[in-house]
């Protein structure tokens, strides 16, 4: 079975950068699309960002575009995102889960299809 831990949420300013690990356990990581969502209080989960199970192929939201690069270690079991220029609208609390395959496709960003996720890392933006 799957599961999924988030690490490396935190408090920064406005510009700021926070890294975001994803860390998996179980020999099947790999064979899954790994999606970054997050839920502000009081919104739906939104979906951030989303890598295919070989790392080869990305999509974002465009509201992280330019900002936001995921990427992944599947040696190390686990996939990152590097969150650079942050704002206060990027404060939520950040999830990583697993899609339904091994492929970001059209419905990537649907919390709902969503296999396995983890407990959140909060990330608060803020002067």
């Amino acid at each position: 079975q799957l599961q999924l831990v988030e690490s490396g949420g935190g408090y920064v300013y406005p510009g700021g950068s926070l890294r975001l690990s994803c860390a998996g356990s179980g020999s099947t990581f790999r064979d899954y699309a790994i999606g970054w969502f997050r839920q502000a209080p009081g919104k739906a989960h939104e979906g951030v960002s989303c890598i295919n199970s070989g790392g080869r192929a990305t999509n974002s939201a465009d509201s992280v575009k330019g900002r936001f690069t995921i990427s992944r270690d599947n040696a190390k079991n686990t996939v990152y995102l590097q969150m650079n220029n942050l704002q206060p609208d990027d404060t939520a609390t950040y999830y990583c889960g697993a899609l339904d395959g091994t492929g970001c496709g059209a419905s990537w960003g649907e919390w709902s299809d969503l296999q396995v996720w983890g407990q959140g890392t909060l990330v608060t933006v803020s002067a």
